[in-house]
């Protein structure tokens, strides 16, 4: 299940990458509706990851340190949530060996549990915070 760090991060993403210059941490928190301490942190955790810009004082602010079409949700989830994968040994980068199974390539878990992490895989690293941005309200774009 995404967590609300990541889904307030890429919130805050699709906010940035549809505005037209820096914005203020406080302004993107209350435009989607963000606890501003819990996006203050999620800022600055991006900004380390090089996903953000950010300067102090007048004329501060964030922005995208690259292109939205850059910017992947699948890269997003994993710096603020972690692997993709549902278990640890389908996982691969945190991959840990179960300690109760004696045979990973008999395990029809992790098999069907490999299916799962590299379908989730496909779609979040095709997927750009630009096309994000142009998401949203299918019904109103079923009935143009």
């Amino acid at each position: 299940m995404l967590s609300n760090k990541a889904k307030y991060g890429l919130k805050a993403l699709i906010h940035l990458a549809a505005a037209e210059e820096k914005c203020l941490a406080g302004d993107i928190a209350t435009a989607n509706n963000i606890p501003r301490k819990f996006l203050d942190a999620i800022l600055v955790e991006l900004r380390n990851a090089g996903i953000l810009n950010s300067r102090k004082g007048k004329g501060g602010g964030y922005q995208l340190a690259r292109p939205a079409e850059k910017i992947t949700v699948g890269q997003i989830i994993r710096i603020l949530d972690g692997p993709l994968a549902p278990i640890a040994c389908a996982s691969r980068t945190a991959y840990q060996r179960c300690a109760d199974c004696p045979d990973e390539d008999a395990c029809a878990i992790r098999d069907i549990m490999l299916d799962v992490r590299d379908s989730i895989a496909l779609i979040l690293d095709r997927t750009s915070i630009a096309s994000l941005r142009n998401r949203g309200n299918r019904e109103a774009l079923l009935l143009r």
